[in-house]
């Protein structure tokens, strides 16, 4: 907005305010809910806000954790994870597999969550999450900054193998998102968003721009 009275800021200099703005500018952010299996067996579940979907054909998508944290560690072991989808009723227990427990401790008792073996995968999924994607890694990319060194910050990217979605939020063949309640980061410490089926609305897409070309088959 032109003559608006802007914070302006380098991060290399440090933002100036109370709290990092970027994951609250970058918002709302899908949760990664990760679970994964180290190379020793050992089962872990947390969440990442630094997540998405990066292709459809064929499908990738990718977590990526600050440090090199237990996901990151058991993806790069066994080379495989899973997706878990967060829903509103989901979120105290999606929360509480937050915790900064010592590596090798199952969040999956502690959360009082069910561990469904995977398919494709030898990795659980999350039972009472209404969909889930199996992914085997394909890739995982340590951050350089300007100057070309390397940061702690790794992305690890899957290729999506089998998917789960419950069939009461598929209507005429087509997943209704909002249908889930999924809960998205919204920035700040506490905050997050819910999507709902009255928050939907739409833009019709220009000629051609759903075609399969651009929007996967």
């Amino acid at each position: 907005m032109q003559g608006a009275d802007f914070h302006y800021y380098e991060p290399s200099s440090g933002h100036g305010l109370k709290h990092n703005p970027l994951n609250a500018l970058i918002a709302p952010r899908p949760i990664g809910w990760i679970s994964s299996r180290d190379g020793e067996g050992r089962v872990n579940l947390a969440p990442y806000s630094f997540f998405n979907a990066f292709n459809y054909d064929p499908p990738i998508i990718g977590f990526s954790g600050i440090a090199w944290k237990d996901s990151v560690r058991n993806a790069s072991e066994t080379r495989e994870f899973v997706w878990n989808l967060v829903t509103r009723e989901l979120g105290s227990q999606m929360n509480a597999t937050s915790a900064p427990l010592p590596h090798g401790v199952d969040e999956f008792p502690i959360a009082g969550l069910t561990a469904v073996p995977g398919r494709l995968v030898n990795v659980p999924r999350v039972g009472e999450s209404r969909a889930a994607m199996e992914c085997k890694v394909i890739d995982i990319v340590q951050f350089r900054n300007t100057s070309g060194d390397k940061v702690n910050g790794w992305l690890v990217l899957g290729e999506v193998v089998a998917v789960y979605i419950d069939k009461l939020l598929i209507e005429d063949g087509v997943y209704q998102t909002a249908q889930a309640l999924p809960i998205m980061r919204a920035g700040g410490l506490n905050d997050y968003v819910q999507v709902s089926p009255e928050n939907v609305f739409q833009i019709m897409r220009l000629a051609g721009a759903a075609s399969k070309e651009h929007h996967g088959a």
